[in-house]
């Protein structure tokens, strides 16, 4: 990895307070995700911000690539001291403001608009060294004909101009400065009130069942076919068709 100097470091702050400082932003990289963690490992202060005009290799969960065209798309991770419980619900509701108000929340980290992905967020980190990285993806000016093709029927975009994502990093980084120190309360209602699944059919796996809300301790709750009720605390589920 090429050395990088960091400006402006200055010491830890509390989670949502002082996000954007340091900053690193590169033309092209693997993952922002990747030299992010690098920089936490290195003990890099809380907020410590990295962007990219475009990914080769970036990330979804479960490992799957975040495609991503030149230009196309805001691209950020963020370095999180401390990071609450509920992280990845709290950067779901800010990024859905930024997306607008059509947005909802698909748990545990999409931001969908007509049934389409337009956001994805991806938390990893080392919680035993309590810090985690905060991966963003917002499709501020996708082209969706772009994608490859198995792609093209899941992927949106906010039809935005490519100058519009500095912008929408400012919204955004304001936004999380909010709600990362909100109450598990207040995360809660919010990410209730754009929940994309509530009383949909989804599946998981070889099971599936219908979507009936978000618990206090930020799991999925699902009744299941043929009786029971049972809170997914990890993983994908996914919308049926019928």
């Amino acid at each position: 990895m090429t050395a990088l100097s960091v400006a402006g470091a200055g010491p830890m702050s509390s989670a949502g307070a002082g996000l954007g400082k340091p900053r690193v932003h590169l033309r092209r990289t693997d993952s922002t995700n990747t030299l992010a963690r690098h920089f936490a490992a290195r003990g890099l202060p809380h907020g410590t911000l990295v962007t990219a005009g475009e990914q080769s290799a970036g990330r979804g969960r479960q490992g799957r690539g975040w495609s991503a065209p030149p230009g196309s798309s805001l691209l950020c991770s963020w370095v999180i001291r401390e990071p609450a419980k509920l992280l990845s619900l709290a950067a779901g509701i800010a990024v859905a403001e930024v997306c607008g108000d059509d947005a909802r929340l698909k748990w545990p980290n999409d931001v969908l608009i007509d049934g389409r992905k337009v956001a994805g967020i991806l938390v990893e980190g080392r919680p035993q060294e309590r810090w985690a990285v905060l991966g963003i993806g917002i499709n501020v000016a996708l082209d969706p004909e772009r994608l490859p093709e198995e792609l093209r029927d899941r992927a949106g975009t906010l039809g935005r101009a490519p100058s519009e994502r500095e912008p929408m990093l400012e919204r955004l980084r304001i936004l999380l400065e909010h709600w990362l120190v909100a109450s598990d309360g207040e995360v809660l209602k919010a990410v209730r009130a754009r929940d994309a699944l509530q009383g949909r059919r989804i599946s998981w796996g070889d099971r599936s069942g219908v979507a009936g809300g978000i618990d206090a301790d930020g799991r999925l709750e699902v009744e299941l076919d043929g009786g029971g009720r049972i809170a997914l605390d990890a993983g994908e589920v996914h919308l049926s068709r019928s």
